[in-house]
């Protein structure tokens, strides 16, 4: 299967001559949900900015769809079909969530309306709350609301940092399954994660990072299941009776 997106051999920093990522190769094939996971610093949100040319490489390539997206602005990725969710500031306050909604296709030419309705039947929370401003919203519905605002422009790719920070466990279960449900319409996500759990249990894939390096790949429910991965990144009393 040809891959959506490929990161190849990436080097990139914040700092001059300082980099975070250290040489990540990653990729993603259409319709897959492939989850990025690691310790605090480990380079996950600075790979997502990367792909979403919020951060250049120094060195290495990005391809998305076949292309060599490398060095692109962040606006120019979205008209290629890929829409990215920051972990924080990822709704405008004080706009109301139909508002929030109508931001989010800023750039499309074609009616609105269809594609709203079909957010609204996707996050049915966000419809009984459509007139209400979005900073009065709870953390769980804002981050509805955000991935509902990306989805106004039917991205091929939807990357999602942190979706879950700061949530309560019910918030994130509900979170979660609304990602799961994203999936199954067709859109690839990459999901970049601090509950690695929950997050390789429903990933079709998962990538370790550790200091800025891909440490491990494959299988969401082998990357759970491995002992090294376990004591490393899952925590020395994560058994099977947690999952």
């Amino acid at each position: 299967m040809t891959n959506l997106l490929e990161v190849e051999n990436v080097y990139a920093g914040y700092v001059q001559d300082l980099n975070i990522l250290q040489g990540i190769n990653f990729r993603i094939a259409p319709r897959e949900l492939v989850a990025v996971i690691g310790p605090n610093g480990a380079g996950k949100s600075t790979l997502a900015k990367a792909i979403f040319g919020l951060l250049n490489p120094n060195q290495g390539k990005i391809v998305f769809k076949g292309e060599n997206i490398t060095g692109l602005r962040s606006d120019q990725i979205v008209c290629r079909g890929m829409c990215y969710v920051p972990q924080i500031s990822n709704v405008f306050p004080s706009l109301s969530v139909e508002e929030n909604l109508e931001m989010g296709a800023y750039i499309s030419k074609g009616a609105l309306r269809s594609q709203k309705d079909t957010i609204f039947t996707m996050f049915p929370r966000l419809a009984q709350r459509r007139k209400q401003r979005a900073g009065t919203l709870s953390g769980g519905e804002r981050q509805m609301l955000a991935m509902g605002r990306a989805l106004m422009l039917d991205p091929d790719l939807l990357l999602l940092d942190e979706p879950s920070a700061a949530l309560s466990p019910i918030l994130v279960n509900s979170v979660f399954e609304q990602i799961k449900a994203i999936n199954q319409t067709g859109k690839a996500i990459v999901l970049v994660e601090q509950n690695a759990k929950k997050a390789l249990m429903m990933a079709d894939r998962g990538y370790v990072l550790e200091n800025g390096c891909d440490r491990f790949e494959g299988p969401g429910i082998e990357l759970l299941n491995d002992p090294k991965v376990g004591k490393l990144y899952l925590g020395a009393a994560y058994h099977a009776k947690d999952r």
